[in-house]
């Protein structure tokens, strides 16, 4: 809990003046740097069997606490309070006052996108409307009116599921399946994409949330399909919404956020320097102007996404000392959104951390942190991190002149690649290349390197190696010891 958040609850709770155990409790676990059960126990009037009783309580009072406290900040919650006030008037039997709070919250909901809600509210007048006799009945087609509406939002609201739907199924998909590596996954992706696109919806109107469900499903789909700049249209027009919509960037931070991240991603992507640093100076503009006001998910998602993104602008830019004096400060920061962040995100920075300083020639370094990736002790990498960190870490031991422990390290990840579901046909040939290398005398390399940079020449131009040259581009690494060899020779 932030400081704020913890004055609120002793507020909040400094109203009751009878048994606040609770208050106690909360006092004695903020100032415990380690959980202890003994010392609570110790400390507290309570036996070993209550301990759970109280803790529940106290969890339920800091629950509400926080309720109050953001009910300012968030429309769902205000939105939810006068529905809640609504169904206490009608308990009370006054029907009308229950009316007029739900036709004043009604419009508050359409304006604010909630779909769901404003069909709940209309559900609940229908109901008081049913079983009394209103002032309504005397508004002439009042009532058909409340009909029409919510046949209306019951539309809405299915049509809204459906886009929601189809924007997870295509990302599923490529959670599951990764991007397209032949041609029959490509007939592919395009069967399950006709297939789940609600397009009988697509010709009428849509809401601010089914039109965010839609350019996201469709930039998946191109994204998948490696389609970068057609991704980024659709990216585009995703997060152009919320310009067009400022009230929401306040509403819904989190996925405005998402939507600025990828365009930065595609940028990326295309190696498109000078487009990814506007994207990110707005960015940067919107996160420190708003951080103040954000929750605790959408702050960490924009620190996580912003310090991403000035790592992908240090290698699109090719500045990358720039990127190396980043990382001291990185880490720290990475230590602080450990508990908020899952742990292929945060091994996604050290394998950066890794490439940026084998970039520049640092291979100790970058060794450094390949290590923290492969002797990871818990939780699992997907296989793409996984891939590139094993070959980048054989590299590094290459230009160390490791030549002896290169050999024994090579087996292993020839075992971990025989065992792929998921392997770039170019880490595969690179592998095969390292092997016949560790059989050779070192007075053939020059003539294998130059052997090998033929053989890279048909991946240069395949669509469905683009992604693994972004995250380790060994064409680039051979050209590098073409030149020099051929340079010396």
């Amino acid at each position: 809990m932030t400081r704020a958040e913890k004055r609120n609850f002793k507020l909040y709770a400094s109203r009751y003046q009878g048994d606040a155990t609770f208050v106690q409790l909360f006092d004695l676990l903020n100032q415990m740097d380690t959980y202890d059960d003994k010392a609570i126990l110790d400390a507290l009037p309570i036996s070993p069997r209550n301990l759970p009783n109280h803790k529940r309580h106290l969890y339920q009072q800091l629950l509400k606490s926080l309720r109050l406290l953001y009910i300012k900040r968030d429309i769902e919650i205000f939105i939810h309070e006068q529905i809640d006030f609504a169904r206490i008037l009608y308990s009370k039997g006054m029907y009308m006052q229950a009316l007029r709070t739900l036709e004043s919250v009604k419009n508050k909901a359409e304006a604010h996108h909630q779909d769901v809600l404003h069909l709940e509210i209309i559900e609940f007048q229908k109901l008081i409307e049913a079983r009394h006799i209103t002032r309504s009945r005397r508004v002439a087609n009042k009532m058909e009116g409340l009909l029409e509406e919510a046949s209306h939002r019951s539309r809405i609201a299915h049509s809204s599921n459906l886009f929601s739907n189809f924007n997870i199924q295509i990302q599923g998909w490529y959670i599951e399946h990764g991007h397209v590596k032949s041609e029959s996954e490509v007939a592919n992706v395009q069967t399950f994409f006709e297939a789940h696109i609600p397009k009988e919806h697509l010709n009428g109107p849509l809401t601010f949330f089914e039109k965010a469900n839609l350019y996201q499903g469709y930039m998946w789909h191109q994204y998948i399909l490696l389609n970068f700049d057609d991704a980024l249209i659709y990216a585009r027009r995703w997060a152009a919404l919320f310009r067009e919509d400022p009230q929401m960037q306040e509403k819904d931070p989190t996925l405005y956020i998402r939507a600025l991240y990828y365009n930065m991603v595609l940028h990326y992507m295309l190696d498109d320097a000078d487009a990814l640093r506007d994207c990110l100076t707005g960015f940067e503009a919107f996160y420190h102007g708003t951080a103040p006001a954000l929750d605790a998910t959408a702050r960490s998602t924009a620190r996580v996404y912003l310090h991403l993104s000035r790592l992908n602008h240090a290698f699109v830019s090719r500045q990358y000392q720039d990127g190396i004096q980043l990382i001291p400060t990185l880490k720290k920061e990475l230590r602080l959104l450990e508990a908020q962040t899952d742990v292929h995100r945060i091994l996604l920075f050290y394998y950066k951390f890794a490439y940026l300083h084998f970039c520049d020639g640092q291979y100790e370094a970058a060794l450094d942190y390949l290590n923290e990736i492969i002797h990871l002790k818990a939780g699992s990498l997907r296989e793409d991190l996984l891939h590139n960190t094993r070959m980048l870490h054989l590299l590094c031991h290459y230009e160390l002149g490791n030549y002896r422990l290169l050999d024994y390290l090579l087996r292993a990840v020839q075992r971990l690649f025989a065992k792929a579901t998921d392997l770039s046909p170019m880490l595969a040939r690179t592998l095969r290349f390292l092997a016949e290398l560790s059989n050779k005398p070192l007075s053939e390399h020059t003539a294998a390197f130059r052997q090998f940079h033929t053989a890279l020449q048909p991946f240069l131009h395949s669509p469905f190696e683009r992604k693994a040259i972004h995250y380790l581009d060994v064409p680039a690494w051979v050209e590098g010891k073409v030149g020099r060899r051929m340079g010396n020779a």
